[in-house]
């Protein structure tokens, strides 16, 4: 059986995400959507906030290969804990293959039985980053484009009950 994972922060999980998760589940017999806790990135949301709306919205959209957890830690430690053969990430631009490249090797260096896969957006996606989407939603423009609807409702709750 094989398995991939999808690490990332997801703050918010959006629909570049959500893409490669619906590609990656065609490819895979299992996606594990690997929500890091990112306690330096300072995200808008909780771990557990992130990991239930992953929930919510892999639930809502029927993917039945796909799960979804939070971790702590290294990634190649908790694709080793899952079971994983591989990890996903996703290439939106040139500018993200330098970094993805010094991951990965790294990742290979710490455990060279897990294979890093590459996989870049549909075209329609490639210009969504959460913090783009964090920052649209934090003054008050419209992000229905580019997340789910379950997230846009924890978006919009978010900072709509936020003091200026």
């Amino acid at each position: 059986m094989k398995r991939v994972i999808y690490p990332g922060t997801f703050d918010p999980l959006t629909t570049g995400h959500i893409d490669l998760i619906q590609r990656a589940s065609a490819l895979f017999n299992e996606v594990t959507v690997a929500i890091a806790a990112s306690p330096g990135k300072k995200p808008a949301f909780s771990l557990e906030q992130r990991v239930k709306l992953g929930h919510e919205v892999v639930a809502s959209l029927g993917f039945e290969n796909v799960t979804v957890a939070g971790f702590n830690g290294l990634v190649i430690d908790f694709a080793r804990e899952v079971g994983a053969k591989a990890i996903l990430r996703g290439l939106r631009a040139v500018s993200d293959f330098e970094y993805e490249f010094q991951l990965a090797n790294m990742n290979r260096r710490l455990d060279p039985q897990i294979e890093s896969v590459f996989l870049t957006p549909s075209e329609q996606y490639s210009f969504i980053s959460s913090s783009l989407v964090r920052e649209i939603a934090a003054l008050g423009g419209d992000i229905s484009g580019f997340v789910h609807p379950i997230v846009k409702d924890a978006l919009v709750n978010r900072y709509q009950s936020k003091p200026d």
